[in-house]
């Protein structure tokens, strides 16, 4: 007689504590916590030395990291779009030459020199999305007042929503076949957007 076949289900979801650290909590203040293995989360692109004024000069460089939570990634390969509750993380660390048998070129250090989080939550912010800045990836973040430079910039110039998709090689043709890039964005790039 052969043996009885047993099939069990397994549920490979992320477990329910995993999923609340990929989304924003707030203490009661009103800061965010920070987001926990956020770089563990989906990385979108780096940037070095990016900068939204033409007369800004630094005496260093910066790599900017860009991250975001697993679900919203998902959502946004589905629609071109963001859904309530994603998360965008922007970690900077300072660009290095020399080390070890490096030659010519740049690599990142390991101290994190900024952090700030992009965050959508459309039940909490009047515009949808804010800003949050941290001393450190381990340190609560402030929100940053919705009369800063940065929300009117992000809306005027976000490819997709508020968001700087221009600068994520890899969901900014996702966005265009969607039909998802915002006028204003098509309107300063009258060339390919994916190019």
């Amino acid at each position: 007689m052969l043996g009885a076949i047993v099939f069990t289900a397994f549920d490979f979801r992320q477990p329910k504590a995993a999923l609340a650290a990929a989304t924003p909590v707030y203490t009661k203040d009103s800061d965010m916590l920070p987001p926990a293995n956020y770089r563990e989360w989906v990385y979108l692109s780096t940037g070095i030395d990016m900068s939204y004024l033409p007369s800004e000069m630094r005496d260093h460089s910066m790599f900017d990291n860009v991250f975001v939570n697993p679900e919203a990634y998902h959502a946004f390969l589905e629609t071109g779009t963001w859904p309530d509750r994603t998360v965008l993380v922007l970690e900077a660390r300072e660009a290095r030459s020399k080390g070890s048998i490096n030659q010519s070129g740049h690599f990142q250090g390991t101290d994190v020199m900024g952090f700030e989080v992009h965050v959508k939550d459309t039940t909490r912010f009047q515009r949808g999305w804010a800003f949050f800045d941290f001393d450190s990836p381990q340190a609560n973040g402030k929100l940053i007042p919705q009369a800063a430079p940065c929300y009117s910039c992000h809306e005027a110039h976000g490819a997709v929503q508020t968001t700087f998709v221009q600068f994520y090689p890899t969901l900014l043709p996702i966005a265009q076949k969607k039909g998802t890039l915002s006028a204003n964005f098509l309107k300063e790039n009258t060339d390919s957007p994916a190019r």
